[in-house]
């Protein structure tokens, strides 16, 4: 899949959400204000945070400080690991909100399964009766694995927009890629860098950066692209932010898109979503 300028992809009736976006974990005060404000400059159109971040109110001031108009910026943020039950979930949905100074949101995520409190098949149709409302315009998950989105759609008839996972060359997930697509779910990577894992230092990336003139990164997120998924890198870096955004004008080569690919490590991800407490992520962004 060869991703073009602005490349959008759809997840629902009439929305499009922006290939590349701007993760904001663990950006705190004016550096996640500014870090919006400048991305929005510079021709990002998609900025995601989470309640559990604790930064909603630095990134809506970032996007109203930008002078972008609002309908022209997609906004995802994240129910936390606390709020899940209907009452708790729409409690922390207007929080949100206030927060971040909006009146709607783009994208509504539940940011962890948390099985152990069985609640969030209840928290999901709490999503859907505000996505009816008109009060979010997508809805859709963080870190579920399979089972958690069949028991969501068995239950519920409703099938989650995105599908947001720790996704990266070492950890590229193939099976839930697969089962995602086979059911209509975009695959939206976070930490799609491998942050401290090395990767941005492996030779298979470096080379194929210094073959096409472009830093390790801007490979990474190619191919990511080619993959046809979303991805949110999170960077304070002005010239990192404008880098990362410079991805869709080079394509990579079948060879080097699987090269990319077979760095996989087989092994499975830090945060299990499965563990009593949902899992908290190190850089989920």
């Amino acid at each position: 899949m060869t991703a073009t300028t602005n490349t959008t992809y759809p997840i629902g009736k009439d929305v499009e959400i922006p290939a590349i976006g701007l993760g904001t974990w663990p950006l705190k005060g004016h550096v996640a204000e500014d870090a919006v404000r400048y991305a929005l400059s510079q021709g990002y159109r998609l900025v995601d945070t989470a309640s559990a971040y604790e930064n909603e109110r630095e990134v809506g001031r970032g996007l109203r400080s930008s002078g972008v108009p609002r309908s022209d910026v997609f906004v995802t943020t994240k129910l936390g690991n606390s709020h899940h039950g209907r009452e708790e979930t729409l409690r922390a949905f207007d929080r949100s909100l206030s927060e971040l100074g909006l009146d709607h949101l783009d994208l509504y995520l539940i940011h962890w399964p948390v099985p152990a409190l069985d609640l969030y098949v209840e928290t999901w149709r709490t999503l859907a009766e505000l996505q009816q409302e008109g009060r979010v315009r997508a809805i859709g998950v963080s870190n579920f694995k399979p089972a958690h989105l069949r028991r969501l759609v068995e239950e519920t008839g409703v099938v989650p927009a995105v599908n947001q996972i720790e996704l990266n060359p070492l950890t590229n997930r193939a099976a839930e890629r697969e089962y995602h697509q086979e059911n209509g779910i975009l695959t939206q990577s976070w930490s799609p860098l491998g942050p401290g894992t090395g990767l941005l230092d492996s030779e298979v990336i470096t080379g194929i950066a210094r073959a096409h003139h472009r830093t390790p990164g801007q490979v990474i997120l190619r191919w990511h692209l080619q993959l046809g998924l979303s991805a949110t890198p999170k960077s304070a870096s002005p010239e990192r932010i404008t880098q990362n955004l410079q991805v869709f004008d080079f394509t990579l080569s079948d060879s080097e898109v699987h090269a990319i690919t077979a760095l996989d490590t087989g092994e499975t991800v830090p945060m299990d979503s499965d563990l009593p407490l949902g899992g908290m992520p190190r850089q989920n962004t």
